[in-house]
């Protein structure tokens, strides 16, 4: 893979360094009732645990702690499905800079509404990640805003990829991790880490069957384009940008698959989540516990599921832990 399209090992040891005493080193927690299931031991790794309630504050802020001073008195922007909104309003306040967030219509309320709570200000713009883009570059090209990408960015991909030195810093024995796939900066960003000092552990991708845009851009052998739709994954939905310079070719080469999950396994993760591991979980971050609990694939060794985010509407999750339709309930 050419240099220009790698985050190297450095650049994500460097991240660590940079935002240690910023974010939390989230717990790594055996789970006895995945570890009986699948034979082997399956431990989470609680990114839902982090200040925000997802792993996006790690990149948000390595990114922020990057920028100059002049770049941050202009400000930032970004387009987001949420949980990058999140963090990048939480980051930059935190450095004495303004955000300005893009976000689709497609977005959930209680994500746009902590979004503002943060200080940032919001722009809902068209009903996809791509057409809240369009917004980002019209700030950028008029307004002065400094981009600071939700995840096609070395700096985004260098803070997420922390997570993978944790993995093997607690579990050395790792041979698998789970990780979530949207954009791919948290998946290529842990596989660079993972990969880069044990080769051998299989990373697999996890997404929803809904406009899967890196599965499909992967198949293709270049970025495709792909319609969005409401999911109990909604942080997992948007594509990943027809000029992706990072994280697609990152995601190809150190991917050892990516497996899709239908919206009634998200939700029985979601169930599995609060009813055996007691965690409140979003529909991304249960993604792996439906994966193990639906039989997607069988386990070799110790394994690490991502448990990547908790901000989840709590009316939609009560309607779901209590079995409710799925089709009244994204």
């Amino acid at each position: 893979m050419p240099a220009e399209h790698h985050v190297s090992l450095d650049d994500i040891r460097a991240a660590a360094a940079r935002i240690s005493g910023h974010v939390l080193r989230t717990p790594m927690a055996q789970s006895s009732s995945l570890s009986a299931l699948c034979g082997v031991p399956v431990h989470l790794k609680l990114e839902s645990h982090q200040r925000t309630g997802a792993f996006k504050l790690r990149g948000a802020t390595n990114a922020m702690l990057t920028l100059s001073a002049d770049q941050r008195k202009h400000g930032v922007v970004a387009a987001s499905t949420g949980n990058h909104g999140r963090a990048l309003a939480y980051a930059s306040r935190s450095v004495g800079s303004k955000a300005t967030i893009c976000m689709s219509s497609l977005v959930p309320q209680n994500k746009v509404d902590e979004v503002r709570r943060l200080g940032a200000e919001v722009r809902i713009s068209g009903k996809s990640q791509d057409e809240a883009q369009v917004e980002v570059d019209r700030l950028v090209a008029h307004e002065g805003l400094v981009m600071v990408p939700p995840f096609d960015n070395a700096a985004v991909i260098a803070g997420q990829g922390t997570i993978g030195l944790e993995l093997i810093e607690d579990l050395p024995e790792l041979e698998t991790v789970l990780v979530q796939v949207s954009g791919g900066g948290l998946a290529s960003g842990i596989a660079a880490a993972v990969k880069a000092l044990k080769p051998d552990v299989k990373i697999i991708g996890l997404t929803m069957d809904r406009g899967a845009a890196m599965k499909l851009s992967i198949a293709a052998g270049h970025p495709v384009e792909v319609e969005e739709y409401p999911s109990l994954a909604d942080s997992l939905g948007g594509g990943i940008g027809l000029d992706n310079k990072l994280t697609f070719s990152m995601c190809r080469a150190l991917l050892d698959d990516i497996v899709l999950l239908t919206e009634a396994e998200i939700a029985a993760g979601i169930r599995h989540a609060y009813e055996q591991e007691r965690e409140v979980l979003e529909g991304a971050g249960a993604i792996g516990i439906a994966a193990l609990i639906a039989g997607r694939f069988k386990l070799s060794g110790p394994t690490a599921v991502i448990l990547s985010g908790r901000n989840i509407d709590m009316r939609l999750h009560r309607h779901i832990i209590n079995g409710g339709e799925l089709e009244n309930a994204t």
